[in-house]
């Protein structure tokens, strides 16, 4: 079987981590598989890249800089000493190492100098974090006896658009990946950085949030994978959150679109943008653990899977902000709702949930970090004709599931499990592929009502052991 293998900053902390991941991509190669190693940073190492060249930034002093690059250096080289049993082969990852630290060095120094970070500068420094984590984690598998070989992601073929922070593979990139990386796949277990391309001018970008997940769908792609194996520190996708909810189970079996629906309703075990590759190319999607290697976690794939549970998960959403807009000028009015949300995109402000009880209104929910500038904007653009209200207080709760669409109750079932426990729901939302139920529910009794939903729709029984 052809498998990407990813394994995120937790999964590869340190030095004693990687090499347990090593051993076991080594162990699944052994047993006659293909394997590509997709590899995050070192956990918090990307935080602390940004962190200090903000700081450089905003004070300038070369000092908070040459501090941090010794740090940094003593927790790599205590990784490959950690990771590396192979007394000859660690002076060659450290040299290597140090010239890509000594670069990064460089890169703050002028950072500070010139007062300035700008978007393409945040994406060179913030890619370091896993350009020093790959020749670690290959260097760990050639200590093992094992063939390896980093890359990072342009170096794998991974061509992107200039949007810094944010890129997105050009289609090109699939087949310069197959290219570039097919002929080692017999012989050999290549390691690949996540989070990580390049322009076509050769600069370094960055694909966003959950960019290595991203990477290891790109790359499954590119090689034509059977399977892509995203490693968390979870069992797989849960029924619910475990430290909500205690009998929270594994779901073996999700398709994609339920799986989207629960990332986009604050599951964070996958990002929908992240298996947007891999779900249009039709390659199946499996969550493992790398605390239970031997589990077979959750495996994401195309179809919806019969099942008598029409509700697969239950998740939620904390800290937002309910925004409330009304007028009596947005009655028998077209283009008054495409004017709000204008505004709102012009601000980059991302909606999490809409809903619109008359022509009079519209409730949605932002982000609590995007509150204040929401109605600020809202109010200084529309005018004294609209008033524009917020509640800070509010969570949301979603009940998701393929089973959901066509069968009628559900609604009822959502919402006699709140009245039971006494919660009032401030908002609801519903699209019309009827696989997510919403409500909006005061944030003291958000985590009540998972629980009550979660027992409602009898999550913790599976299905005959599975769905």
């Amino acid at each position: 079987m052809k498998i990407v293998m990813k394994f995120g900053g937790t999964s590869v902390g340190d030095g004693k981590k990687i090499r347990h991941v090593a051993e076991l991509a080594k162990s699944y190669f052994d047993q006659g598989n293909q394997v590509v190693l997709v590899t995050s940073a070192l956990a918090g190492v990307t935080d602390r890249l940004l962190d200090v060249a903000t700081a450089g930034c905003e004070n300038g002093k070369v000092t908070v800089v040459t501090e941090f690059i010794t740090a940094l250096k003593q927790q790599h080289f205590t990784a490959v000493n950690e990771a590396i049993d192979d007394e000859n082969l660690r002076p060659e990852v450290i040299e290597f190492l140090t010239n890509q630290i000594d670069e990064l060095e460089k890169a703050l120094i002028g950072i500070c100098y010139l007062g300035e970070l700008t978007v393409r500068s945040r994406d060179n420094i913030s890619s370091y974090g896993e350009r020093l984590a790959a020749p670690i984690v290959s260097g760990a598998l050639r200590s093992m006896g094992i063939a390896s070989k980093n890359y990072t992601g342009g170096e794998a073929g991974i061509i992107t658009t200039d949007v810094f922070g944010g890129a997105k593979p050009l289609p090109k990139s699939y087949a310069l990946i197959h290219e570039r990386l097919t002929p080692g796949l017999k012989n050999s277990i290549q390691v690949v950085t996540g989070f990580i391309g390049e322009n076509e001018e050769g600069t370094i970008t960055t694909l966003g949030r959950s960019g290595s997940d991203y990477t290891a769908s790109i790359v499954g792609v590119g090689i034509k994978a059977d399977e892509i194996w995203l490693w968390k520190e979870v069992d797989g996708i849960m029924t619910a959150n475990p430290k909500i909810v205690s009998n929270a189970r594994t779901i073996h079996f999700i398709s994609y679109q339920e799986a989207m629906e629960l990332s986009s309703l604050g599951a964070e075990v996958l990002h929908p943008r992240a298996i947007e590759p891999s779900m249009m190319h039709n390659i199946p999607v499996r969550v493992k653990s790398t605390f239970k290697p031997d589990f077979e976690g959750t495996l994401v794939v195309t179809e919806n899977k019969k099942s008598k549970n029409v509700v697969k998960a239950v998740s939620m959403i904390k800290k937002v902000s309910l925004i409330n807009v009304s007028s009596s000028e947005m009655v028998d009015s077209v283009g008054k709702l495409a004017v709000i949300f204008s505004i709102l995109a012009n601000k980059k402000v991302g909606v999490r949930l809409i809903s619109q009880g008359s022509e009079s209104s519209i409730s949605f929910i932002v982000n609590d970090a995007d509150r204040v500038k929401t109605v600020k904007s809202l109010k200084a653009e529309l005018g004294d004709a609209y008033t524009v209200d917020f509640r800070s207080d509010v969570s949301v709760v979603a009940v998701v599931g393929a089973g959901m669409a066509g069968t009628p109750g559900v609604a009822r079932r959502v919402f006699t499990a709140l009245g039971k426990e006494n919660i009032s729901i401030i908002m609801i939302s519903q699209g019309s592929s009827e696989y997510n139920i919403s409500c909006v529910v005061s944030s003291a009794e958000v985590n009540k009502a998972v629980a009550a939903l979660h027992a409602e729709f009898e999550l913790d029984k599976p299905e005959n052991g599975k769905e």
